[in-house]
């Protein structure tokens, strides 16, 4: 196969059976095949599998390693055999595709080899009683690409903090990103040998953009090509309200930033500019306890402490290219900007984008 679509899996047994035999259909006569990586699921996701779908390969893990331990031990594996795929695509099991979905992003990679990976748009898959509808607004998750704020925090084309737009084609061009959501994700087998894959320090959230902008340092490309389109449910493993993902994104937030910033701005300023999302992070905290949000502010604290332990234990990376300028790096306090401008931040970030 030149083409390998992974599925990580961990108890999401529903949404398998529900999502698994459109995509299988979209790919009827390409050269490409579903791969099912299980996390060590209990909710019956293996038998599922092994019941409705005994023609799809499946990588059983012992224990649930994460997002990132999932997708690094799956793809090495299919990686180290005869005849390894070509691109490797990291899809939700919450994902509904369309026919021909994979076809422009193959073709983007093929047309320009200097991209490591690139990714459709994402549209929101609304709930509707017992089942969903597609909708025409942008989905949480990476909307038509993604991109960070002068203090890392991550935002989309089509997507500031909660707020979404509905898409209209304003973002119909292909767009050099910072990140492209994991969600839907099409990577280069050669971009992904030379990276190392995830950081499994990350375990789940915020990894794609790590890999993404390291990526970039090692003087690749990564881009939105809005010709695929994907259907994205979201909050199938961890709820949007979970103090879990809370503290996952604060924790990883940070070693995002001292993964990639020293190399990106230099050192001292990277310092500087993590000192003060820390702050802001410490801000968030006391408005949460304020709120009478404990969960959350103790979330954060506990963010901050796994954040001072983990960032001790960096794995080697690749010296970075010189003079690499990583795409989707904004000097503005974006989020601040949206908290005032409501929605119309979208029109300011669409004039910033034409300008700059």
């Amino acid at each position: 196969m030149r083409t390998a679509v992974v599925i990580l899996n961990w108890n999401t047994r529903d949404y398998l059976a529900r999502f698994l035999p459109p995509l299988l259909e979209s790919l009827r006569g390409r050269d490409a095949d579903v791969v099912v990586a299980d996390n060590a699921s209990t909710d019956g996701s293996r038998e599922l599998l092994a019941e409705r779908f005994p023609q799809l390969r499946t990588i059983l893990l012992p224990e649930n390693f994460g997002f990132t331990g999932g997708y690094n031990r799956a793809f090495a594996e299919l990686l180290g055999e005869e005849g390894a795929p070509e691109y490797l695509v990291l899809l939700n099991s919450d994902i509904e595709v369309s026919e021909g979905w994979l076809d422009p992003l193959v073709a983007w990679m093929d047309a320009h080899p200097d991209y490591a990976a690139c990714g459709p748009k994402l549209h929101a898959l609304l709930p509707d009683g017992t089942d969903s509808r597609r909708s025409d607004r942008f989905e949480y998750a990476g909307a038509a690409g993604g991109l960070l704020d002068r203090f890392g925090f991550p935002f989309c084309r089509g997507r500031v903090l909660s707020r979404t737009e509905p898409d209209s084609g304003q973002y119909d061009l292909p767009k050099d990103v910072l990140w492209v959501s994991g969600a839907c994700l099409l990577v280069r087998a050669a971009s992904w040998r030379q990276l190392g894959g995830l950081d499994e320090r990350f375990f789940a959230h915020m990894e794609e953009i790590d890999w993404c902008w390291r990526a970039q340092l090692g003087g690749w490309r990564v881009g939105v090509v809005p010709q695929s389109c994907v259907w994205h449910l979201g909050g199938g493993t961890l709820a949007p309200s979970s103090p879990l993902k809370l503290k996952f994104n604060y924790r990883n937030g940070l070693l995002l930033l001292e993964n990639n910033l020293g190399a990106t701005l230099g050192t001292a300023r990277a310092r500087r500019r993590i000192c003060v999302r820390k702050i802001l992070d410490c801000g968030a905290a006391i408005v949460y306890l304020l709120s009478g949000k404990s969960a959350y502010a103790r979330a954060v604290r506990d963010a901050h402490r796994e954040y001072r332990v983990l960032r001790k234990q960096a794995p080697a990376r690749p010296a970075p290219v010189p003079g690499a300028s990583p795409a989707g790096l904004s000097p503005r306090r974006i989020l601040l900007l949206a908290v005032l401008q409501g929605d119309k931040i979208f029109n300011y970030l669409r004039r910033y984008e034409d300008r700059y």
